[in-house]
């Protein structure tokens, strides 16, 4: 019983001597939307516009394409009963022939295009977690959790424990800071003109 009395007091003292020697763990816990950052950062938007005009004419093509389908089923479609077997035929290839190309275009593009945005993603991407590595670091967060995502199991979150508009103006700050840094080299002296 004695050895019982002994041991709770000296239990006690190793754990808060183990608790005194270690620094807290963090606790705080935050959500981002991590999509929404890289879309909202500066890079984002311009990578974003530079990729919606480099697919515009491809675009304008595609819609080009469907637009003269179109012409070429509404002229089946009112000339159906008065045209020739032939020319109906003849239509009907056309139409096929145009819908498989535009299909097939419409894909290639499409894939085009996922891979051109998927390979952006990753460049920001990289660069936006560096920066919510630093912010959970400095802020002392134990877990940010990426709610871009309908699957993301986060049932409920505060809007305080946000911290994609922190996330957002420090990347901006910090893209923002290697072309204010970099300053135009020093103007050489011209050289002395030689007296004669």
């Amino acid at each position: 019983m004695n050895n019982k009395i002994l041991l709770l007091p000296l239990l006690t003292l190793c754990v808060s001597v183990l608790a005194e020697g270690q620094a807290p763990a963090p606790t705080k816990v935050g959500i981002i939307h991590i999509q929404n950052a890289i879309i909202s950062t500066k890079d984002g938007q311009k990578a974003a516009a530079d990729l919606q005009a480099k697919f515009d004419p491809t675009r304008k093509q595609l819609e080009a394409k469907q637009s003269e389908i179109a012409s070429l089923q509404a002229e089946l479609s009112k000339g159906s009963n008065t045209m020739s077997e032939e020319r109906r035929i003849q239509l009907t290839r056309q139409i096929d022939e145009k819908t498989r190309s535009l299909n097939r275009d419409t894909e290639d593009a499409q894939m085009e295009f996922e891979q051109e945005q998927n390979s952006i993603l990753q460049d920001l991407g990289s660069k936006m977690m560096a920066i919510i590595d630093k912010y959970a670091r400095d802020h002392g967060f134990a877990l940010i959790l990426d709610v871009s995502s309908p699957q993301t199991p986060v049932l409920y979150a505060a809007n305080g424990i946000d911290v994609t508009k922190d996330i957002i103006g420090l990347y901006d700050k910090a893209a923002a800071a290697p072309a204010a840094s970099v300053s135009p080299a020093p103007a050489k002296p011209a050289p002395a003109a030689k007296k004669q």
